[in-house]
């Protein structure tokens, strides 16, 4: 049982270390793509999260209802909060119109 942990929190730590490797190595113009896929990649965990929430067995405890429950609501709340994220910066590339400018220029 201490094997499995302890490899479990190697892999942990060894995902992290490369997920920031490989996240700080992508250029400013990849951002907005690469949090559309990571979006799209979340949903599949939430549709996941609920497939197993869904199939814990009726003798499971409370404690693992509610850990099962909170990691679909943190899942959620990533996707919701992706997306956010991506509609803002897609938003900054986004012409003004023309009375919103001479309203900002009158001030």
């Amino acid at each position: 049982m201490y094997d499995q942990l302890l490899a479990n929190l190697a892999i942990l730590v060894l995902a992290g270390f490369v997920g920031f490797a490989v996240i700080s190595k992508v250029p400013n113009t990849l951002h907005t793509p690469l949090m559309s896929g990571t979006n799209a990649i979340h949903g599949i965990v939430v549709l996941g999260a609920l497939i197993v929430l869904g199939d814990l067995p009726a003798d499971a405890s409370w404690g693992v209802r509610i850990i099962a429950f909170v990691a679909l609501v943190f899942g959620t709340l990533n996707v919701i909060g992706g997306f956010l994220v991506t509609d803002r910066m897609l938003g900054m590339f986004k012409t003004r119109k023309p009375e919103v400018r001479e309203a900002e220029a009158a001030k």
